[in-house]
C-alpha cells in the first residue's frame, strides 16, 4: 500500500479509554480506526471480524494483554505493541509471540505515525532505545552457547545503527545497501530472536520435565 491508497485501517487496543482517544487523534488522516478494544479478548474478536491492516495494542491489558493478541492474530495481521515498558523481557516476549513492532508510549507523534505506517506494510519497527536490548540478548545467548542462531556481521552493524536512532534509509546510505535490504536484515534479526526464544523455552521445559 502506498500513501496514494486508502488510509491504514487500524484496531486500537488499550484498557485506558482516554489513551485510545488520544491515539486516535494523534494518528491523523493517514489512519482510520476501525475498532477499539479494552482487553485482549475483545481485541482478538474485533481483529478477526474487521480484518484491519494493523493492530496497535498495549502490552499490559486484562485477559492476556498484547502478548495474547500477538499470538492469536500476528500471523494474519501486523501487531505493534505500544507500551510504557522498556523491560528487556517484555520486548523479547512480544517478539517471540509474533509482534512485528514494539514502540514505547513516549515516542513522538511524528515518529509514531511513521513507524506505524511502515508496520502496516509488514516492516519490523521498534524504538531505537530498545535495539540495544536486542543486541545484548544476542550477546548473552552467544555466551551461553546452545543452539542459538548468531547474528551475521552485517546484521550486527544494522542493529547498532538502529540503536543509534538512524532510519532504515539512513542506514542504507551508510552501508551502501538498499533501504529494503536494511528492512530485511531487521526482519531476519527478529526472526532469529523469535526462534532463539522458542528454543530456549523448549530447552527449559525439557530440563525441568515440563511437557
Amino acid at each position: 500500500m502506498s500513501p496514494a491508497d486508502s488510509a491504514v485501517r487500524v484496531v486500537v487496543a488499550d484498557d485506558h479509554q482516554i489513551w485510545r482517544s488520544g491515539l486516535r487523534t494523534d494518528l491523523g488522516s493517514n489512519f482510520h480506526v476501525v475498532g477499539e478494544a479494552a482487553d485482549a479478548e475483545e481485541a482478538i474478536e474485533i481483529t478477526r471480524r474487521v480484518r484491519p491492516d494493523l493492530v496497535v495494542c498495549d502490552l499490559h491489558m486484562p485477559k492476556g494483554g498484547g502478548i495474547k493478541v500477538a499470538k492469536e492474530c500476528g500471523e494474519d495481521t501486523p501487531v505493534v505493541m505500544l507500551t510504557v515498558s522498556e523491560a528487556e523481557r517484555d520486548l523479547l516476549d512480544a517478539v517471540a509471540a509474533g509482534a512485528v513492532g514494539y514502540l514505547v508510549k513516549s515516542t513522538s507523534s511524528d515518529e509514531l505515525r511513521s513507524a506505524l505506517w511502515r508496520a502496516a506494510q509488514g516492516e519490523p519497527v521498534f524504538s531505537p532505545s530498545l535495539a540495544a536490548l536486542v543486541l545484548g540478548e544476542f550477546r548473552r545467548m552467544s555466551k551461553t552457547g546452545g543452539s542459538a542462531q548468531p547474528l551475521s556481521e552485517r546484521e550486527r552493524e544494522v542493529l547498532q545503527y538502529v540503536a543509534r536512532g538512524h532510519t532504515y534509509k539512513e542506514i542504507g546510505e551508510q552501508l551502501f545497501i538498499a533501504e529494503k535490504t536494511v528492512e530485511n536484515h531487521v526482519r531476519n534479526i527478529l526472526g532469529k530472536l523469535h526462534l532463539n526464544r522458542k528454543q530456549e523455552l523448549i530447552r527449559y521445559a525439557l530440563e525441568h520435565g515440563i511437557e
